[in-house]
C-alpha cells in the first residue's frame, strides 16, 4: 500500500469519528415541531445552539420525557370513551342548569319574586357559574389530593343539594343566592374542572372530538332542562321544579361521577398554584384575555331570550322553546367545533367562533322584532356559544400538553370570573336604564338594543384579540393552527 493511500484512509477514518452520521429520525407523536426541528438542525454540527424564545422554551418544558406530557402513552380511545360519557353526563346537569336559568328566572320574576329586578335575579344564576370558574385553581389542588372520583362525587352531592335547598327559598332572595347561587356554584367548581382536565389524559389526536362530546352533554342538558323546566313550572310550580331537578341530578349524576378516574400514570403533577411563566407566551396571553372578555357576552342571550320573547308579544312557552332551540344548537356547535378543531386547528376555530358570535348579535338580534329572525339568531348564536366551550380547552390542551393543561386551563377559566358574574347583570342594568319592564311585558326591541350592542361589542373585541394570538403563532392564515 502506498504512502498516499495510507494517508487517505487515515484521514477518512478521522473524519468519520469526528463527524458521525446522524440519522434523521422524526418523533412519532410530534406535538411541538419548533423544539424538535431546532434540536435536529444542530445535531452533528459544531454550531452554537440557537437561543429559544419564551414560547419555544414553554413548549420544550412541556415535552420533557419525565413529565406526563408524553403523548405516545395516551390511548386516544379505549377507556377514554367511558370517561367522555361520564363527563358528558355531569356536564348535562351543571351546564344545562346554567343555560336554562333564563326559564327559571322568568318564572321567579312572574311569581314569587315579582318585586325583584331582572338584573338582580340574574345575579343568582351568574353567581353560580361565577363561583364555578373563580375557584378553578382550587379544584386542581383538591383533585390532586383526593383523586378525580372523590372530587366528582362531592361536587355532584353539593350541586344536587343546592337545587333541593333552593326549592324551599323561592320566596326569599337571600335564600336563593345562598342555595341556587353559592351552594350549586361550589358543587360545579369540582365538576367543571374534572370535565376539562380528564379528556386531555386520554386523548391527543382526537382531543377536539372528545371535548366536543363532553360539551355536547351540556348543550343537550340546556335543551332538555329548558323544556322540562317550563313544563314543570306550569304543572307543579317553581318550588317543586327545583326539587325535582335536584333529585334527578343526584339519581343520574352520582353514578356518572363514580365512573370517572385518572389515567394510570397520569395523576396531576405537583406544580405552582399559578405558573406565571405561561404568560410569557404571547398566544396564551392573548387567548386568556380574549376568552375572559368573551364570557361577558356568552350568557346574555340564554338569560334574556325568554324576557325578550315576551317583550315582542310571544308566549312564555315560545320563550322557553327559543332557549331550548338555542341550547340544542349549542350541542351542534360543540360537536362540530370539536371535529373542526382537529381538522383546521383549535385557534383557527376559536377565531371563527367569536366572529360568528359577534355578527349574530350585532346584525341579527337588534332587528329580530318577529319570531322568524329571532329563531335564526338563536340558532346561529347557539352554535357559536357552544363552540366556545369546546375550543377553549382544546386550545389550551394543545398549547401545553396534558401535564400542564390542568393548571393552564384552571388559570384560563379563573379569568372568566368577571364575565360570568357581571356579564348578564350588566345587560340587565342596561335594559333597566333603557326603560325595560320588570315583568317583561310587551315593549318592542328598542329597549333591548343597548344590552344587545354591549354583548355584541365585547364579542367583536374578543375576536380581534384571538386574531392577535393567531398571527403571533404564524403569519400564514391558511394553515392549521
Amino acid at each position: 500500500m502506498s504512502q498516499t493511500e495510507l494517508q487517505t484512509i487515515t484521514a477518512s477514518h478521522h473524519n468519520s469519528r469526528s463527524h458521525p452520521s446522524t440519522p434523521n429520525i422524526q418523533p412519532q407523536n410530534e406535538i411541538r415541531p419548533i423544539s424538535h426541528t431546532s434540536l435536529q438542525s444542530n445535531a452533528g454540527t459544531h454550531e452554537t445552539p440557537r437561543r429559544l424564545s419564551d414560547d419555544e422554551r414553554l413548549q420544550t418544558t412541556a415535552e420533557t420525557p419525565d413529565s406526563t406530557n408524553v403523548t405516545t402513552a395516551i390511548p386516544d380511545g379505549g377507556p377514554g370513551w367511558t370517561i367522555v360519557a361520564a363527563c358528558s353526563t355531569m356536564t348535562f346537569w351543571f351546564n344545562g342548569y346554567s343555560t336554562a336559568w333564563g326559564v327559571l328566572q322568568t318564572a321567579l320574576l312572574s311569581s314569587s319574586l315579582s318585586a325583584t329586578t331582572p338584573a338582580t335575579i340574574s345575579f343568582v344564576g351568574t353567581l353560580s357559574i361565577g363561583i364555578c370558574v373563580a375557584f378553578g385553581l382550587f379544584n386542581v389542588r383538591v383533585m390532586r389530593l383526593f383523586g378525580a372520583r372523590n372530587t366528582a362525587l362531592f361536587g355532584m352531592l353539593l350541586f344536587g343539594a343546592g337545587l333541593i335547598a333552593a326549592s324551599f327559598t323561592t320566596t326569599n332572595l337571600g335564600g336563593m343566592f345562598g342555595t341556587a347561587g353559592v351552594l350549586s356554584g361550589v358543587g360545579s367548581v369540582f365538576l367543571y374542572g374534572i370535565c376539562n382536565i380528564l379528556p386531555t389524559q386520554y386523548f391527543s389526536t382526537k382531543l377536539g372530538l372528545a371535548n366536543g362530546l363532553v360539551k355536547a352533554g351540556g348543550g343537550l342538558g340546556g335543551t332538555v332542562l329548558s323544556l322540562a323546566g317550563d313544563a314543570l313550572i306550569r304543572h307543579v310550580g317553581i318550588a317543586w321544579t327545583f326539587r325535582i331537578l335536584g333529585l334527578l341530578m343526584l339519581a343520574t349524576g352520582l353514578p356518572a361521577a363514580w365512573l370517572v378516574k385518572e389515567r394510570e400514570g397520569a395523576r396531576l403533577r405537583r406544580s405552582q398554584f399559578v405558573e406565571w411563566s405561561m404568560f410569557r407566551s404571547v398566544p396564551f396571553t392573548a387567548v386568556f384575555i380574549a376568552a375572559s372578555l368573551a364570557t361577558f357576552a356568552l350568557f346574555v342571550p340564554p338569560f334574556f331570550l325568554p324576557l325578550f320573547a315576551k317583550s315582542i308579544g310571544l308566549s312564555s312557552s315560545t320563550g322557553a322553546g327559543l332557549v331550548a332551540g338555542f341550547t340544542l344548537c349549542t350541542t351542534t356547535g360543540r360537536l362540530v367545533a370539536g371535529l373542526l378543531c382537529d381538522k383546521i386547528g383549535p385557534v383557527n376555530m376559536f377565531l371563527l367562533t367569536m366572529l360568528l358570535n359577534a355578527v349574530s348579535m350585532l346584525a341579527i338580534w337588534p332587528v329580530s322584532s318577529t319570531l322568524a329572525p329571532l329563531i335564526i339568531f338563536a340558532m346561529l348564536n347557539g352554535v357559536a356559544n357552544g363552540a366556545f366551550f369546546t375550543t377553549m380547552p382544546t386550545v389550551v390542551g394543545t398549547m401545553f400538553g396534558p401535564g400542564r393543561a390542568a393548571v393552564a386551563m384552571s388559570m384560563a377559566i379563573t379569568g372568566w370570573t368577571g364575565g360570568y358574574v357581571m356579564g348578564a347583570p350588566i345587560a340587565g342594568y342596561l335594559l333597566q336604564a333603557a326603560g325595560g319592564k320588570v315583568d317583561g311585558g310587551v315593549q318592542g326591541v328598542e329597549v333591548y338594543r343597548p344590552a344587545i350592542y354591549y354583548a355584541g361589542g365585547v364579542a367583536l373585541a374578543s375576536s380581534f384579540i384571538v386574531l392577535i394570538a393567531r398571527l403571533a403563532m404564524d403569519r400564514k392564515i391558511i394553515k392549521r393552527m
